[in-house]
């Protein structure tokens, strides 16, 4: 990681001019980087790995919530809720209930020891995305197959704690904003923006995981500190709006039940894997690209194509 020589206004400022280009620009040389590093197929390669990543995920992360929290069942309901929100109501349904049978035949102790194993297997998706970066970057894997996995359990284990310190301020949050309404008599409009404020509070965590990862992520010589960026932001509100867009299509049209029968749930939870991936790896490719495109324009401290450092 490298100090940047640039003020915190001049980065701020480099990384959102969209690297010199326009936004109709950029939109085209994105779509042209999607086809090239074969990105829509390589989302189907992450959906798998998410679908076998999740379950230990989901495992290591109830144990957390269990070990730093006393209110660990009312952090687990929420986490519950959230996804609940999130996916579609048979894929919901399907996590929930497989996620329970294996909580129920899984002693608490061997669940709070077994928490390592599980974050190794679940960091199986954090290492399929740090090799997709990597593709969306045009550099080459470098690292030892140790370092690789050692980095994707230590993201595995970021992104948990964000989503626990997510959970705890917007559980903390809709607390703090019912007794205030209570306190001081205040109309339901001042509770709907509490709850706004806490769907925002959200997405916010789910920013900073992705931006985290695609710090991280790929294999460059040169790091700065550029946290929030395009691609974290235009990532997750596809992510969103695709989601959304898919549990409208599913209430609506949902035939895979029809079609696939008891696996519909299943075909339905690894679309959802497939949209989630595509969404991630669109926004590595927006940021790669602006990255690309500032080191043409000569920002000194962008990386080319194909190189590490700048």
């Amino acid at each position: 990681m490298s100090d940047s020589k640039l003020s915190t206004e001049q980065q701020i400022s480099s990384i959102w001019d969209l690297g010199g280009l326009g936004w109709r620009e950029l939109v085209w040389r994105v779509w042209g980087g999607i086809n090239q590093n074969d990105l829509m197929n390589r989302s189907y390669e992450l959906a798998y790995c998410f679908l076998l990543a999740v379950f230990p995920l989901l495992l290591s992360l109830i144990a957390l919530l269990g070990a730093f929290a006393s209110g660990g069942g009312r952090l687990r309901s929420a986490l519950f809720f959230y996804f609940q929100q999130a996916l579609p109501p048979e894929a919901y349904r399907l996590l929930v209930n497989t996620l329970n049978e294996v909580i129920k035949n899984t002693g608490a102790g061997k669940l709070t020891f077994g928490v390592l194993f599980a974050l190794y297997s679940g960091s199986g998706g954090v290492t399929q995305m740090m090799s997709t970066l990597n593709a969306a970057y045009e550099v080459r894997e470098g690292r030892s197959w140790l370092k690789v996995h050692l980095i994707a359990v230590g993201l595995t284990v970021a992104m948990s704690m964000l989503v626990i310190a997510a959970l705890f301020l917007v559980f903390g949050g809709g607390r703090l904003v019912d007794f205030i309404g209570k306190a001081l008599g205040m109309n339901s409009a001042f509770l709907a923006v509490g709850v706004v404020l806490q769907w925002l509070l959200a997405l916010g965590f789910v920013v900073l995981a992705f931006a985290v990862i695609y710090y991280f992520g790929p294999d460059m010589k040169e790091r700065h500190r550029y946290w929030i960026t395009p691609g974290s932001v235009v990532g997750v509100a596809l992510w969103a709006i695709a989601s959304g867009a898919f549990r409208g299509y599913l209430h609506f049209f949902n035939s895979y039940s029809k079609t696939y029968g008891s696996l519909g749930a299943v075909m339905i939870l690894m679309l959802w894997f497939y949209i989630t991936g595509l969404a991630f790896l669109v926004g590595g490719q927006i940021n790669s690209t602006i990255e690309h495109a500032a080191a043409e324009h000569g920002h000194p401290e962008a990386k080319s194509i194909g190189r590490k450092a700048a």
